[in-house]
């Protein structure tokens, strides 16, 4: 962007890419609390099963196991993804206050109201 340009185009596009990953950090979180349910249910059942107040069934602790490490795996990749988003935005936020900065603001006087 040259110098002489108006930023505020540029402060749009930040905001929209803001926007975008505020949403893409909401997305994560609610996969992070997906997976972190799957990983205690997961536990719970894979437990039951073994102290056998659950009756075991080979079925049951596919279905235990899946849950317990695919939960894991959602949770790991889901995390890593929320922190790069949160980087990008702190990223753009700070790049978004540094072009508003160069805009030169002016104050506009207080005008008497009608009623």
């Amino acid at each position: 962007m040259d110098h002489n340009d108006d930023p505020r185009e540029e402060i749009e596009r930040l905001e929209a890419q803001i926007d975008g990953l505020v949403a893409r950090l909401e997305s994560c979180r609610k996969f992070i609390l997906v997976s972190r349910i799957a990983i205690v249910a997961g536990a719970v059942l894979l437990a039951a099963l073994l102290l056998g107040v659950i009756r075991f069934e080979a079925t049951e602790m596919i279905a235990a196991v899946a849950a317990l490490l695919g939960g894991i795996v959602g949770w790991g990749s889901n995390r890593s993804t929320a922190q790069e988003a949160a980087a990008q935005l702190a990223a753009a936020e700070a790049e978004r206050k540094a072009l508003i900065d160069t805009i030169e603001l002016r104050v506009v006087p207080e005008q008497p109201t009608l009623h």
